[in-house]
């Protein structure tokens, strides 16, 4: 069972899910992708939703508050990936970027072992279904512009800020027009 419970944010609703391994989703539940992200979910696992509680989410719920007061920098619950392994590999790499900081595609590319993989990077970029956790929002244009991101790019902009006024690094988000 798929145990699921919306959260509030700052940020809006958040749908976070849980299975006993782990958590496997905490989206923004308009995203254009939610369709295509439920089928891989309930088909991969072979499994289905259900509203509730469940430990991890508990443990998911007290993270994100310690994340949006700026006091968590690194989230340490255990987390369900669910998709091809290059998509695992792309999250799992996602995750290896510091807290207040961002990459390019390109770079992120180049940090996987495959400088020519930007449009694949991109694409499993955008599968991500454990956002904020596993950070695709610190992935931007190689010219510093914020793109594409599920969430809304509002969100993205204000997730990158937040990081980096709680980071102790310098606010480079004049270069997103902000």
């Amino acid at each position: 069972m798929i145990i699921t419970k919306q959260i509030i944010t700052p940020l809006g609703k958040m749908l976070a899910g849980a299975t006993d391994e782990g958590i496997c989703l905490f989206e923004f539940p308009y995203r254009k992708m939610m369709p295509a992200i439920n089928k891989r979910l309930l088909t991969a696992l072979n499994d289905s939703y259900e509203e509730g509680e469940h430990p991890y989410i508990t443990t998911l719920e007290q993270q994100m508050h310690e994340y949006f007061t700026g006091t968590r920098k690194e989230f340490d619950l255990p987390l369900h990936l669910v998709g091809t392994d290059f998509q695992k590999t792309v999250w799992n790499g996602l995750l290896k970027i510091p807290y207040g900081e961002t990459r390019s595609y390109k770079q992120q590319s180049i940090f996987l072992g495959n400088e020519k993989a930007i449009r694949a990077v991109a694409g499993a970029n955008g599968e991500n279904c454990i956002a904020i956790i596993i950070p695709c929002h610190r992935v931007i244009g190689e010219n510093g512009s914020l793109t594409g991101y599920g969430g809304g790019l509002p969100n993205k902009k204000w997730l990158i800020e937040h990081e980096r006024k709680h980071s102790g690094k310098s606010n480079q988000m004049e270069m997103f027009g902000g």
